[in-house]
């Protein structure tokens, strides 16, 4: 049981509705914790265009998942390790690919930089050394991608944050950690 209200379509406000029509427009369904998200529109509204403009970027989508597994792995959130799960295989990652972005590898150097680095700004909190930011530079990654890695750090942090501690019950095929 959630720890923290999960605001169902019935007694949403019409704000709250609104937002929840949207997603479902976009997704097919409302994530539970888009529902705790909901508790504050402003909250929801800030993740889903961080989230929205973030996608949109140079950053691969598979690296993007990986980053996703591999935090909520490290960060101890099986709410996102269960949705990542089940994202990543739509978006193409197999399971040998899951797994290894869960233990913060891949088969792929760049996608393997992507995910050291990654890894380390959220072990470091952000305080990484030049010789890190110089490997995944020299990995085939520009600034601008670098960038991206540390938006989609901070993003899978807030989510694992709010899965952690609404202890919201997961809507996706259950994943343990």
């Amino acid at each position: 049981m959630s720890r923290i209200n999960v605001v169902e379509y019935t007694s949403a406000t019409p704000e709250q509705q609104a937002l929840f029509d949207a997603i479902q427009q976009q997704l097919g369904t409302v994530p539970n914790f888009l529902k705790v998200f909901a508790n504050s529109p402003v909250a929801l509204r800030a993740f889903l265009g961080l989230y929205g403009v973030a996608g949109g970027g140079s950053l691969d989508e598979l690296d993007r998942e990986r980053i996703a597994l591999a935090l909520a792995q490290q960060n101890g959130c099986q709410y996102c390790v269960s949705a990542h799960t089940a994202i990543a295989r739509k978006t193409g990652l197999s399971a040998e690919e899951m797994a290894a972005a869960r233990a913060g590898d891949s088969s792929d150097p760049k996608s393997a930089a992507v995910l050291q680095f990654a890894r380390s700004l959220m072990e470091k909190h952000g305080d990484v050394s030049a010789l890190e930011v110089a490997a995944v530079r020299s990995a085939g990654l520009s600034d601008a991608q670098i960038v991206e890695i540390i938006t989609h750090v901070a993003l899978n942090f807030l989510t694992n944050i709010l899965g952690k501690s609404s202890q919201v019950e997961i809507d996706f095929p259950k994943v343990q950690l």
